[in-house]
């Protein structure tokens, strides 16, 4: 089985989804205490707490690990939709995961970030430094609603192989992804006692009641209630009455795909953000398995 690190690792969606793909995670990071420790409660195998911005230190200790594989999401609020959308500190850690790939030289790796990311100077110097490393690479944006995740999420991921053409997953992870969009009530079958649902909007130029019979919206890293006033929007699914409620934070974890039976630690506020965070659970699987099948084809 190959053996795999999970860098910035958070609660580890990311390692679960490539555990169900078929790989082996052997190791985690995650500088998050709360996280650190919700991971720790989930998974048998070490996570550490270190600062992946020393990078001299974190390739030592990663090759000593011997990885086939590293995978990861570097923090993202630099570059998300909902941040100020100004490239700071944190942007700094995507050209981190790259130094740190290029210099352990795994044979393969995985980076996950929001959309936005591929416009972004720290991608566009992180990018080059796995070029010259050796990476050919696969660039794409998915919507997590055709991967397997009753959710409308699009996220960025960058895959690597050494001694590959880049593009060399474009064609198989075109071809994978589902036709239509996963709906909330096709992954929860009949375990939802609801048929519509408040989700907050950033503005009221937006809805905010929306159906099971559509993929839920992006799952953020906040839950707020239902406010008194609310003036409606046209095009939400149902009128606003006293059964129209937020998503639990167990039914937003599920909506990430995560099983019911994963522990979240902390608050929760620490546990809505550490599920706003996470990379849903089925759309890494989905990536795993596509890495799975290049390496297959190519052994």
């Amino acid at each position: 089985m190959l053996r795999v690190v999970d860098l910035f690792a958070g609660c580890g969606g990311m390692s679960l989804g490539f555990e169900r793909a078929g790989f082996e995670i052997v190791a985690a990071y995650e500088y998050w205490n709360v996280a650190a420790d919700s991971y720790a409660s989930n998974f048998n195998h070490p996570v550490y707490m270190d600062d992946l911005s020393n990078i001299s230190s974190a390739v030592a200790q990663i090759k000593s690990i011997m990885p086939d594989v590293i995978i990861g999401g570097p923090p993202c609020q630099d570059f998300s939709h909902a941040g100020k959308r100004v490239e700071g500190e944190r942007a700094t850690l995507t050209e981190a995961f790259a130094e740190i790939v290029s210099q352990v030289k795994p044979m393969w790796f995985v980076m996950e970030n929001v959309d936005r990311t591929r416009r972004s100077d720290a991608y566009k110097t992180a990018r080059e430094v796995l070029l010259h490393a050796g990476y050919g690479l696969t660039e794409v944006v998915l919507n997590a609603a055709l991967c397997g995740v009753p959710q409308r999420r699009k996220r960025f991921f960058c895959l690597g192989s050494l001694k590959c053409k880049s593009g060399f997953l474009d064609e198989y992870i075109t071809h994978s992804q589902s036709d239509a969009e996963m709906t909330l009530r096709q992954y929860f079958k009949n375990s939802l006692d609801f048929e519509h649902y408040y989700r907050h909007p950033r503005n009221y130029s937006r809805r905010a009641i929306y159906s099971i019979d559509e993929p839920s919206a992006t799952i953020r890293g906040v839950s707020r209630p239902v406010p008194q006033g609310y003036p409606g929007h046209h095009l939400d699914t149902s009128e606003l009455n006293e059964s129209i409620r937020p998503l639990s934070t167990a039914e937003r974890m599920q909506v990430q795909t995560f099983p019911p039976s994963f522990v979240l630690l902390g608050n929760k506020t620490d546990a809505e953000q550490m599920i706003g965070n996470a990379v849903p659970v089925e759309l890494a699987t989905f990536v795993g398995r596509a890495l799975l099948h290049h390496i297959h084809t190519t052994a």
